[in-house]
């Protein structure tokens, strides 16, 4: 099954450029500087429409889908609980309205456990008040295949945990032969085997210099050599990488991801 993939956002946690701080190396003159908080759309085009699955609900959401065009979603799944993938939460609401459905979102224990203690009115209305909730909050199990169904057809995905700063564990997730890890420092090797025979791998790469919960760019790019997709789009990219200076460092087959790039996987 062929899928359509689009980056919504490869941004590190406060975008670029942040607030305050400006576009620290990254040239404002070029538009692929201009990054939105990491987050993916997943669509596959069938005879009767197309199956959507968002992966996160960064502070940038409603922008993203937005520019995007998005007008449904079949699901969202979470890599894991931090603010700038999931605090954009409410502006699922215009979708679960129009929809006239809650929509179906799907989250390891941790994640779970913390959207519903910062978010708890998006899955139960709370005790007076005359909003629905708009989301049900479904388990996502590591290593077991979740399949997503929807107009065009099913989404299948398989979870995996990764290291993003230890002890504290995010989740990457494998489309057909596509891997999407946008936060990672170090891959298990109990995770390792979903990395063999890949088609396209994106990955976390925030900084040319080391970070303790992230990838940097030779980290990046020697997990890539070490694996051998045929392709790779690095991710998650903070103020201190320019996108024309990193992509004159990139080796072949391998590029920056940019807001709104948009591939087709097999």
């Amino acid at each position: 099954m062929a899928l359509t993939l689009t980056i919504l956002g490869c941004g590190s946690s406060g975008g670029v450029p942040r607030v305050g701080q400006g576009w620290g190396a990254c040239d404002p003159a070029e538009p692929k500087n201009r990054r939105r908080r990491c987050s993916l759309l997943v669509e596959r085009q069938g005879p009767d429409g197309v199956t959507s699955v968002l992966v996160d609900t960064g502070p940038d959401l409603r922008e993203q889908l937005l520019t995007a065009g998005v007008r449904r979603l079949d699901g969202v799944v979470y890599t894991h609980d931090h603010a700038d993938h999931t605090h954009g939460i409410d502006d699922l609401r215009p979708l679960a309205l129009m929809m006239r459905r809650r929509v179906e979102a799907y989250a390891d224990a941790a994640t779970r456990g913390t959207l519903e203690t910062r978010f708890g009115y998006c899955f139960a209305s709370p005790p007076g008040s005359d909003y629905p909730p708009i989301i049900n909050l479904n388990p996502l199990e590591p290593h077991r295949r979740l399949t997503i169904d929807g107009p065009g057809g099913p989404i299948s995905v398989t979870a995996f945990p990764v290291l993003h700063g230890a002890p504290y564990q995010a989740l990457g997730l494998r489309f057909n032969r596509t891997i999407y890890c946008p936060d990672i420092n170090i891959l298990m090797d109990e995770s390792s085997r979903y990395f063999e025979n890949c088609e396209l791998i994106i990955l976390d790469a925030l900084r040319f210099t080391r970070h303790p919960t992230h990838l940097s760019v030779d980290e990046a790019l020697a997990l890539i050599e070490r694996y051998r997709p045929e392709r790779a789009l690095l991710t998650n990219l903070h103020t201190d990488i320019d996108y024309n200076t990193l992509v004159a460092r990139l080796p072949e087959g391998v590029e920056a991801a940019y807001d709104g790039l948009t591939t087709t996987i097999g």
